[in-house]
């Protein structure tokens, strides 16, 4: 079961009927129709604030503990808002459950050290426009191991048009935009002391998987590389802002990043 449950619920109108008498009365007068109610003319953004739901979860055989900050849209019942919510909770979810059938189901009862742990959080890249950009991090820890790991999400989400957005969305059709953010991306992990050039160059190569991890900025497009991505653990995650001058001539004109 999903721990922030879904509620949906159907209201029945109910029909009175009412007996006509047979005293004669005065006819009513005809009724002047209604005008039809108008849309909120408000941007649904405007309307909305993100708010945050913790979680947590214990067990002691295996010994382990789950936490979580999930983010949840609040002021609204739109369709659009309960979507982005879903999204959002089915990603997380998903994470917590990879760790429960990939690590704690491989735990001992007894635990070597203090147990396992996991813990999801999120962190509000930018919104602007109808758009929100989220980032992701998780951090875990299998008991025995000799450290913790990380790893990161991203969730960029059009509230207007009620869709989440691939990086295809920002680009206009038949362009290279891939290789021109992998060329700026290598250039400027090459020149960081993080060991780039001692066999993660693949990391950082113009494929889909390698730039999966990227959010909507004020400045550019934010890439994420996770840890052993482009660097060892030691040097950790890596992230690289591709600025929209490098990008200009690449970008969909009637895409997300007009007007940002």
């Amino acid at each position: 079961m999903d721990t922030f449950s879904r509620i949906t619920g159907m209201v029945f109108g109910l029909a009175i009927v009412i007996l006509g008498s047979c005293i004669p009365v005065t006819p009513a007068p005809t009724a002047t129709a209604k005008a039809k109610p108008t849309q909120d003319a408000t941007p649904l953004s405007s309307r909305v604030s993100l708010t945050a739901v913790s979680m947590r979860e214990e067990g002691a055989s295996p010994k382990y503990i789950i936490t979580g900050q999930l983010p949840r849209l609040a002021g609204s019942e739109d369709d659009r808002v309960a979507d982005f919510n879903n999204k959002a909770e089915k990603m997380m979810q998903e994470e917590i459950q990879y760790f429960r059938e990939n690590v704690l189901a491989h735990m001992t009862s007894t635990p070597i050290t203090s147990g396992s742990s996991f813990d999801a959080q999120y962190a509000l890249v930018y919104q602007n426009n109808g758009i929100w950009a989220l980032k992701f991090t998780f951090s875990g820890y299998a008991d025995g191991a000799a450290h913790p790991f990380h790893y990161s999400l991203t969730l960029n989400y059009d509230l207007e048009q009620g869709k989440t957005l691939s990086l295809d969305d920002l680009f206009a059709a038949d362009t290279a935009y891939l290789k021109t953010i992998s060329s700026f991306c290598i250039a400027e992990l090459s020149r960081r002391d993080i060991g780039f050039y001692g066999g993660f160059e693949q990391g950082a190569a113009p494929v889909e998987e390698n730039y999966r991890n990227w959010n909507i900025t004020r400045d550019g497009i934010l890439i994420t590389f996770d840890e052993y991505q482009v660097a060892p653990y030691a040097a950790g995650p890596q992230t690289v802002v591709v600025p929209y001058s490098e990008l200009q001539s690449l970008i969909n004109l009637n895409g997300p990043l007009v007007g940002r």
